[in-house]
């Protein structure tokens, strides 16, 4: 079987490099395509040159069209308004998309949802095994612990991300919302200054931290009377969420379209 052609969107960013990097290191996939933003300084260089893999002769494009038309996926860890775009683009084509791009509003999550009726979709706020093994711990936690528990996400990233609380920090507050069988819009408290009164029963509360070089550190913390118990993930290296992108792809590859997660790609889905 031939290797399944993967199109890096945002190529030239951090990540967009180390997804370069992870699909150079991976069997059964290669790099068919790079697209970056118009006017995007490292347009016309070598993909693979930029990532310190060696020249792979793909060159770094803004017309994802005809990148696309030669494609089986593509990895996108961008901004929601692209991400958007290309998900209608992959609609089109037939293609399986594996979104990491974080920060999208309802409206935005409606338009991949449409989307996901023609396209393969994966998508999660982290594609690390560690954390969705987390959220699937944290799920149990919420529905195994009385009512008195108290829930708060705790996340700490570097200073250059730009949304907040983090996807995954949502994912994790997703979580705990459907283990105790509420929805995570009603119970969340992401915003506490000044004489805020006491903290409302059943609420799920998140706390951002942001400094450094900080790849992405969460902790869900259930606060109980006379105890407390803390689940932590550390990432060490935006590697392994880049490794876990082109597993995605793999695992989609040939699958009927859809919306899919991170926990499906893993096993780690509930009946």
């Amino acid at each position: 079987m031939a290797d399944m052609a993967l199109v890096v969107v945002g190529a030239a960013g951090r990540m967009g490099r180390t997804l370069i990097r992870a699909i150079a290191e991976t069997d059964g996939v290669r790099l068919s395509g790079a697209v970056e933003r118009e006017g995007a300084a490292d347009l016309g260089k070598d993909a693979g040159e930029l990532a310190g893999v060696g020249n792979l002769g793909v060159t770094i494009s803004d017309d994802p069209l005809p990148v696309f038309a030669k494609a089986d996926g593509l990895l996108d860890f961008t901004t929601p308004a692209a991400s958007i775009t290309y998900a209608g683009y992959a609609a089109q084509a037939r293609l399986v998309h594996v979104i990491g791009t974080t920060g999208m509003s309802a409206e935005d999550e409606e338009a991949v949802k449409a989307a996901a009726r023609h396209a393969t979709i994966v998508k999660s706020g982290n594609m690390s095994l560690g954390v969705n093994l987390l959220a699937v711990l944290v799920e149990q936690a919420a529905r195994a612990l009385p009512a008195d528990f108290d829930v708060e996400v705790l996340e700490m990233h570097h200073r250059h991300k730009v949304d907040a609380p983090s996807g995954t920090a949502l994912l994790l507050g997703k979580a705990a919302a459907d283990g105790r069988g509420v929805g995570l819009e009603n119970a969340s408290v992401r915003v506490r200054d000044g004489h805020t009164g006491p903290r409302p029963d059943g609420a799920i509360g998140f706390a951002t931290l942001r400094g450094g070089s900080v790849v992405g550190d969460h902790s869900v913390i259930f606060a109980g009377p006379g105890e407390r118990l803390t689940i932590t993930h550390n990432a060490e290296d935006r590697s392994l969420f880049a490794s876990g992108a082109v597993r995605a792809a793999l695992w989609a590859h040939g699958r009927k379209p859809g919306l899919y997660s991170m926990r499906d790609v893993l096993g780690l889905t509930q009946n």
